[in-house]
Formats: structure tokens, sequence, C-alpha cells
């Protein structure tokens, strides 16, 4: 397993199209809905954004809350608000947080809202642009605010394509846009926290090593969970750590005991590295892995 520095251009033809659009787009809504990865807070946020934003409102919502580690969802709460930054932690999913962002987005518009209503614009509706990389539940955000499957979900990257407006209640209305990634990604912690969370699609980079490299993440942060997860005691795991080897060689053989007791088996009893990456990367992805924060304040 090779630690080489990540270096990805990812930027298809449509998200260059996209970005375009946003900017165009900007004139025409009062706040912007920033939706962000809860397990990953900063890696989730498309820096170019900012430049884009300009002097917009922005409201940030850590979606996928119920996957993050609950103390670091307070922790990040709290370090977004020392910013002077809105932000509400919501599960998609079920619901939760939603009906906290819409009174929230409310709130941040309520004196431009009663300033046009003093120069006779009344009955505006509050105009809110969501945006977000691939993958950060965008989509199923919507979908869970209006109610209805106004947007296409799919569980791949990149999967909605068009714009579209959307009606929330009688004050709040929505503009959808596609999701958008950055052209390249120097940093490599943050290349492989969005492999591991699958905005980057699992086709880009080798599964394998972005499995090796989840591992190794857990079992410094979160070993409990894996124990937990693949039956092991912990001193059976910390024993291998400690071995005189390169640690990549203790953390791979973790890793091929985890396809052993998963009957990741290929011909001559040999483990396969792909499907057991494959299971890491589900087992995490689902939150069958329990509940883990791959970025801390």
């Amino acid at each position: 397993m090779n630690e080489n520095k990540t270096n990805i251009n990812w930027f298809p033809g449509h998200m260059a199209k996209t970005r375009r659009q946003i900017e165009e787009d900007l004139n025409l809504v009062d706040v912007v809905i920033e939706i962000l990865d809860a397990r990953i807070p900063i890696s989730s946020q498309n820096p170019d954004l900012n430049a884009i934003l300009k002097n917009k409102k922005v409201l940030k919502i850590l979606n996928k809350s119920d996957l993050a580690d609950a103390k670091e969802n307070k922790r990040w709460t709290e370090y977004f608000s020392k910013q002077g930054v809105q932000v509400v932690l919501a599960n998609s999913n079920t619901g939760s947080g939603i009906d906290l962002a819409i009174r929230r987005i409310e709130s941040m518009v309520e004196e431009k809202m009663e300033a046009l209503s003093a120069k006779g614009r009344t009955g505006r509706k509050v105009r809110a642009m969501v945006v977000g990389i691939p993958n950060v539940g965008k989509s199923s955000f919507i979908n869970r605010v209006a109610q209805k499957n106004s947007a296409e979900v799919g569980n791949k990257p990149g999967v909605t394509k068009s714009k579209q407006w959307i009606r929330v209640n009688d004050k709040v209305e929505l503009l959808d846009t596609p999701g958008v990634l950055w052209p390249k990604f120097d940093n490599e912690t943050v290349a492989l926290n969005l492999s591991f969370t699958g905005t980057i699609k699992d086709d880009i980079l080798a599964q394998t090593e972005i499995a090796y490299q989840l591992l190794k993440y857990l079992l410094n942060n979160y070993i409990d969970n894996v124990c937990q997860r693949y039956n092991f005691k912990k001193e059976e795991l910390e024993e291998i750590l400690q071995r005189d080897n390169d640690e990549n060689i203790n953390i791979y053989e973790i890793m091929l005991k985890i396809g052993q007791k998963r009957g990741a088996i290929i011909s001559g009893g040999n483990v396969d590295d792909e499907k057991t990456a494959k299971i890491i990367l589900d087992d995490f992805r689902t939150g069958k892995l329990g509940t883990i924060s791959l970025e801390k304040v």
C-alpha cells in the first residue's frame, strides 16, 4: 500500500457550466444554503464558493449528522457560530433539523422582507439557493423540505444536473443547483476525506487504497468501533499495530483479517482485497461502523 501524495483533477464539463450558472443566479436569491457533510465540514466545503457568493447571507447545513460523532457535531456547531456563521445540524433522511433550517432562513432575511413590504412589495417569497458538492445529501435535503420528490436523488455523485425552483411553503422557495466540485485537490487529506464519503467516485482512486487509508484513520481514532463491527478484541489489534514492521504492513494485516471474518475469500484461500475494501467503505458510509467524524475541530 503506498502513501504517495494524492493529486486529483476531476472537473466534468457540466460542473464548470454549473459554476457559471450559480454566479448568474445569485442575483435572484436572498440567501444561500450550503449543504455540508457533518463528518467532513471543512473538506466538503467548496473553496471556490466563497469568492462566488461574495456578500450573500449563507446558512450552512451540517447534513448526515446522524453518521457523525455527536461530540464533534457540537464542536463544529460552536466553531462556525463563533465565526458568525449560521449553522444547523440536519439529517435529511429523517427530517431532523429541517424545520429549524426553514425558520433560520426566514429570520436571516426578515429585515429585508420587511423593507420590501414597506415599499409595497408584499407577498414576495424568500428565495434561497441550495448549493453543495456531490453526494452531501443536497437533493435529499430539498426533497425533505418540499415533502415530495421534487429533485432527482441518486446514490452516485453528480446525479442531479438541471436547475429547478421548488416551493417550500407560502414564504420560501428554493433554487436547486447540481453539485459542484472544485477543479483540483492539492490537499491529500481533503481528497481522501471526499473519497471515504463517496464524493469522489470510487473509480477515480484505487478502492483498496482508499479503504486502507480509512482503516488507518479508524484504528488511530475509533478502534473500538472497528472491534465492535468486526468482532475483534482490542488487545488483538493493538498487538498487531505494535509489531516491529512498517505501519502499512500491520494495517494491511488487519485489513486482511477483516476480509477473512467477512468471508471475502477467493480461490486458494486468499483474501479478496477489492471485496474487503468495499465492505469497509460500505460499512463506514452506511453508519454500520458507528458514528464517526473524519474531521475534528
